[in-house]
């Protein structure tokens, strides 16, 4: 099974290097295993026992299964995660022309770790939005060869390199994707209507916008002596989302489950998709009865917002809690901080670490240095959006927010195995 998982893992990274594309991979994997597409914009007809899943401007997700126990008396068993990550989003008007090369200039999105973005070699993916035949539509494209790469400066040109280098992301971070000639006037729109018909085999009258980013087109693996760890892009939190989607994939029919993967978590959440937007709330709403039963199936249910969590680094250990320092392959990590950065409370803590003990899964604690600033994530936000009860997980990482993270080889299985076991749960503290 670890094998299995970890390979489906990577096949889905690499087919997910942006929000978009990883929706769309879960959106797929859904159909595949029966669950029905929902229209927003449309009337829905949900009956008891049926699958769903609905998306949100291609970029977020809400998979559920209506259970054959009342909502009402057992309530819903919730899995959150986002599907954003760190990367360098291409400007709208991004052609650059410098010493005979074409660039493009670049916006950081998120926290991004800058440094491991040079000398790699870069593709492009997002959706482009178009007109084609009077019509205005919108597709997903995915150049998936390295077209660009970031060169670093000679050490001879930067002799305080090693010593410290400030990255200035206006001037350091465009792309080179080729050379030209000083007469030519290189065209992005005009790539894009290429790539759109050399992709799809549409022809696209005007390429009116985009949302496009760089990703490193080297594969996630299974890496290390004996096969301990997984590296590779977007870990922080597509893992999450896998482990999310292969648990509801396992879960029985008897209790209501939901997964919701939103977008812009790396930015704030608030948006028409992120988890500080009405996105869960509306389609909760849609699915559960009205009024006091809506208020009491959300009081007796119980959410686990998975997100990765910062292992102990063997070069840095002193940026731990001496008393909290999350093991690679040791199993998921319950998050706390009490000023709320983290949702977590004794009781969902106490519950979530029950039901690792009872499935024989390690699990870990992590409570940031007191002299350290604490990161968030979707569960203090999805939390005090619908008043459920939450508790803050996620499996342990080295070198988050980089353009290649690293995780343990055994821990997917592990939390695989401890949602699967929450979406089965008959009892909800």
């Amino acid at each position: 099974m670890r094998e299995e998982l970890n390979q489906g893992l990577i096949d889905y990274l690499k087919a997910s290097p942006t929000p978009f594309h990883a929706t769309a991979s879960l959106a797929q994997a859904l159909q595949a295993a029966g669950y029905k597409p929902l229209d927003e914009s449309e009337t829905w007809h949900t009956e008891p026992g049926g699958r769903y899943y609905v998306t949100r401007n291609d970029s977020a997700i809400v998979a559920f299964q209506l259970g054959s126990h009342s909502v009402i008396e057992q309530g819903m068993r919730l899995v959150g995660a986002h599907t954003d990550s760190p990367c360098l989003r291409v400007k709208p008007q991004p052609e650059l022309q410098r010493q005979g090369f074409w660039q493009l200039g670049v916006e950081v999105y998120g926290g991004a770790l800058l440094a491991p973005w040079f000398d790699r070699d870069l593709s492009l993916a997002g959706r482009v939005t178009y007109s084609r035949d009077g019509r205005i539509e919108s597709q997903l494209i995915d150049f998936k060869l390295p077209i660009a790469v970031i060169p670093s400066l000679a050490i001879h040109l930067n002799r305080e390199a090693n010593q410290g280098w400030t990255i200035n992301p206006q001037n350091e971070l465009p792309p080179i994707l080729a050379q030209v000639a000083s007469e030519d006037s290189p065209d992005f729109r005009a790539l894009l209507a290429d790539q759109l018909s050399r992709e799809h085999g549409l022809v696209a009258d005007v390429v009116l916008d985009f949302e496009l980013s760089f990703y490193d087109t080297q594969s996630a693996a299974v890496i290390g002596l004996n096969g301990d760890f997984i590296a590779g892009a977007r870990l922080d939190n597509l893992l999450s989302c896998y482990a999310g989607l292969q648990a509801l994939l396992r879960a029985g029919t008897e209790e209501t489950c939901v997964l919701v993967c939103t977008d812009h978590e790396e930015v704030g959440s608030t948006s028409m998709c992120g988890a500080d937007g009405p996105f869960l709330e509306q389609v909760l709403r849609r699915v559960l009865p009205e009024g006091e039963s809506f208020q009491r199936s959300i009081n007796r249910s119980l959410m686990i917002s998975a997100d990765n969590a910062h292992a102990v680094h063997p070069n840095y250990s002193d940026k731990h809690d001496g008393n909290h320092g999350p093991k690679l392959n040791a199993g998921p990590v319950i998050k706390v901080n009490s000023n709320q950065r983290y949702a977590t409370s004794s009781e969902t803590a106490g519950f979530f670490r029950h039901l690792c003990l009872e499935n024989e899964v390690s699990v870990q604690s992590f409570v940031t240095r007191s002299d350290m600033g604490c990161g968030s994530t979707i569960g203090p936000i999805t939390a005090s959006q619908l008043g459920v009860r939450t508790v803050d997980i996620g499996l342990p990482t080295f070198g988050m927010h980089s353009i290649r993270e690293l995780a343990g080889s055994q821990d997917l299985a592990h939390l695989v195995k401890v949602l699967s076991a929450f979406y089965s749960s008959a009892e909800l503290p």
